[in-house]
């Protein structure tokens, strides 16, 4: 749910809220009442109103009998992928850093720090936000006994490949030696393309390394005739298995002989691709396997592998088998040229790109805490936080949606499993490590199904809000298909606003934000977006019906027809995936945004709004000097440079998920406080497509059309940005980016 803006608080009829104005009981002797006491200063309201109405219920997680509880609450990690013990050993956990670090620390809920176990980053090729970096480890079967330890990571030398490494312990296990290492598999990407590098490793039961390897980068496995994913010749797009413990043929491991293709005589270890079929195949038709397990029961491999535009999947491997890729996205056919490999398998579980955008593979609990979960297959996914578990023998295809979900707050960068086949799992934006329980996900009622019914709107006209809601407008609006806005936040009785020193707002427990969608006189939508008691935010939408006098809970998003306009209304994972953790989820309210006046309807006022809250009493701490804040440009106005305006367009519509920390697998930083150099974009190459463009760059100063940043939000289609909830092109945005380009010079 995009977070749209615009100053529509300044629309509001003076009907719109209707607060305690009034004055008290009493009177002066002459019978009348007394007058109300004067308003604060500057104020546009008399006093802060009560709300008692309009407050985040418990969170509805779905028929799940799962939760989430921090493992570790005195540590976070930078940029973790991966989680695991080491055989045999259950007193200590791993915790593998993208930037090329490995850290370990005692399995202690109380331990307060971890030390460094190994530090390759100078082996490592790592891009902030992008998919390259340390992806993997894998300790020998045998460890410590036998001291070796495998890496897999993007390579730092050119050509730009994936590795897999075998370095020791020195030491009997405590830290591991950066050095000598010892090269073991090396698959080259095609054209540097930094995505789809797959990079889980592990040992499986039967002693064999196996390695997940993405299709080698770009879209539509674009590179050869067709693709990599069915090509035999490379190990682009495989599963892969090697047998460590000898060497053969030239290369420092063997091919187990019932490989698939086992009586190759060429192995494709040193390149990643040969002249014969590679014989360290073990599945194929893989798109970017990003996170995978073997059952620790059953042995049975488990595969989570991202999809393209429509469908993520969850798949059992078999050795040979194949699993669609690039023929087949999930149960869909591609009609994409893909050879003649026969009969591709469908996967176990999919979902669509309304309840997720990027699949994390998990494991089949086995152990001991959760007595229903037993022998079920637990899985995510990164763009979302939603988490599902199924039967381990679920037959082809189930289509999991929200209904079966326990949704999060997490991007869930990879699950992780205890000796004791207890899960946890690992969250990418704060670092942090939660354990699966089984305690529930909160079991509470949910939210009305009928928007009247919220306590959010009046009784009498639920086209108007509550009387405990106070309305807000941001200066810098998002794009939101030409709909006019309405905004308001309602507080818990007691509870203020923690303002940080960066200007985010932090919002309390209950905290329900609300906005209405008008095209034309029509309201269209109003969605609320809450942050629930247990601290959880979550977006629902609410169509509203033709007689304009209620609206209803719209599960699992919908495209419909209003006026001859499309209208989107998002699902409640994809309200998170523009709502992100990095961006603190509340994107309207913060100080800059609000550093103007509104006209308030309670009173008729016009005032500011920074000096509003601090007179009502809302904001910890108060804002020093509020009426001296100054605000972001407002993008379709006039007041401003074109940078000011520009800045402010791709702060809000962009800044969200591009941006430190941020959901996205590229660099790029659009915050407004960041620098234009230090944006990650000025002169800097795509690595997501170049569209078509020749000699394309992110922003090329002074050349629009050799800009991929204006090719995007002029397009609504695969490639288009804003990637959700939005079909109609924002022309007068375009025209602003086009025209800031156009005035740049150079990137400083």
């Amino acid at each position: 749910m995009r977070h749209a803006k615009q100053r529509a608080g300044m629309l509001l009829s003076a009907a719109a809220l209707i607060s305690g104005c009034g004055g008290g009981s009493g009177g002066d002797g002459s019978g009348n009442p007394p007058p109300p006491p004067p308003p604060p200063p500057g104020s546009g309201l008399d006093a802060r109103p009560g709300n008692t109405t309009c407050v985040a219920p418990d969170r509805n997680s779905g028929n799940v009998t799962i939760g989430t509880q921090r493992a570790f609450p005195n540590l976070s990690f930078s940029t973790p992928v991966a989680l695991l013990q080491a055989p045999g050993d259950a007193t200590r956990w791993f915790v593998v850093e993208q930037s090329g670090f490995v850290r370990v620390f005692d399995n202690n809920a109380a331990v307060a720090t971890a030390a460094q176990f190994v530090n390759v980053s100078s082996l490592v090729r790592f891009q902030a936000g992008s998919e390259m970096g340390l992806l993997g480890m894998a300790f020998h079967p045998d460890f410590p006994t036998d001291p070796r330890v495998y890496l897999s990571y993007s390579t730092a030398s050119n050509p730009l490949a994936l590795r897999i490494s075998e370095l020791t312990t020195p030491d009997g296990g405590a830290t591991l030696t950066p050095a000598p290492v010892q090269t073991i598999l090396t698959i080259n990407k095609p054209n540097a393309e930094t995505n789809h590098n797959g990079g889980g490793i592990a040992f499986g039961p039967d002693g064999f390394l196996y390695l997940g390897m993405g299709d080698g980068g770009g879209g539509n496995d674009m590179h050869g005739a067709i693709g990599n994913g069915q090509l035999l010749t490379t190990l682009l797009g495989k599963m892969i298995r090697i047998d460590i413990d000898g060497a053969s043929a030239g290369a420092p491991y063997r091919i187990p002989v019932d490989n698939p293709f086992a009586a190759s005589t060429a192995f494709c270890g040193v390149t990643g691709s040969g002249t014969q079929s590679c014989p360290e195949i073990y599945a194929i038709g893989m798109r970017n396997p990003w996170r995978w397990s073997f059952d620790r029961q059953t042995g049975q491999l488990w595969v989570g592998d991202v999809g393209q535009s429509a469908l993520e999947e969850h798949d059992r491997v078999a050795r040979g088998g194949n699993y669609g890729w690039r023929c087949f996205e999930g149960t869909n056919s591609t009609g994409l040229a893909c050879g003649n490999q026969p009969n591709p398998l469908p996967p176990v579980a999919q979902y669509g790109r309304t309840e997720g955008s990027s699949t994390t593979g998990g494991y089949v609990y086995r152990g001991a805490s959760i007595a229903g979960l037993a022998g079920r297959y637990v899985f995510g996914d990164f763009g979302s936080g939603r988490i599902w578990h199924i039967a381990n023998d679920t037959a082809p295809t189930l289509t999991v949606t929200s209904a079966s979900s326990l949704d999060t707050t997490f991007n869930i960068s990879s699950f992780g499993e205890g000796n004791d086949g207890e899960l946890y799992l690992l969250s990418y934006g704060d670092g942090q490590i939660h354990r699966i329980t089984g305690s529930g996900g909160g079991g509470g009622g949910g939210v009305a199904t009928q928007l009247s019914a919220t306590g959010c709107v009046s009784a009498a006209n639920p086209s108007q809000p509550a009387s405990g809601l106070i309305p807000f407008a941001p200066n810098a609006p998002f794009w939101s298909d030409g709909a006019v806005k309405e905004r308001w936040m309602g507080l818990p009785n007691g509870q203020n606003i923690t303002v940080g020193g960066d200007g985010d707002w932090d919002f309390p427990n209950g905290t329900v934000l609300m906005k209405n969608f008008r095209l034309g006189n029509t309201l269209v939508e109003t969605r609320l977006f809450m942050r629930h008691p247990d601290g959880v935010w979550a977006g629902y939408s609410y169509e509203w019906n033709g007689a304009q006098t209620d609206a209803t809970l719209v599960v699992g998003g919908k495209q419909t027809t209003v006026g001859g306009q499309t209208w989107i209304f998002p699902s409640g994972s994809q309200c998170l995936e523009c709502h992100t953790a990095a961006a603190g989820r509340a994107l309207g309210p913060e100080t800059r945004q609000l550093a103007f006046n509104i006209t308030y309807p309670q009173t008729g006022r016009n005032a500011h709004q920074l000096v509003t809250h601090n007179a009502i009493d809302t904001l910890s701490p108060p804002i020093a000097n509020p009426a001296a804040e100054v605000p972001y440009s407002d993008p379709y106005g006039s007041a401003g440079t074109v940078n000011e305006r520009a800045r402010s367009y791709l702060h809000t519509n962009c800044s969200q998920c591009h941006r430190f920390g941020g959901p996205t697998p590229v660099g790029m930083d659009f915050r407004y406080s960041i620098l234009l150099g230090a944006m990650a974009a000025c002169n800097v190459a795509p690595t997501r497509g170049d569209l078509g463009i020749a000699n394309a760059l992110i922003i090329a100063p002074g050349e629009p059309d050799r800009s991929v940043l204006v090719a995007r939000i002029s397009r609504r289609d695969l490639n288009q940005m804003p990637p959700l909830a939005t079909a109609r092109v924002d022309d007068a945005g375009v025209a602003l980016i086009r025209d800031w380009i156009t005035s740049l010079q150079y990137c400083n």
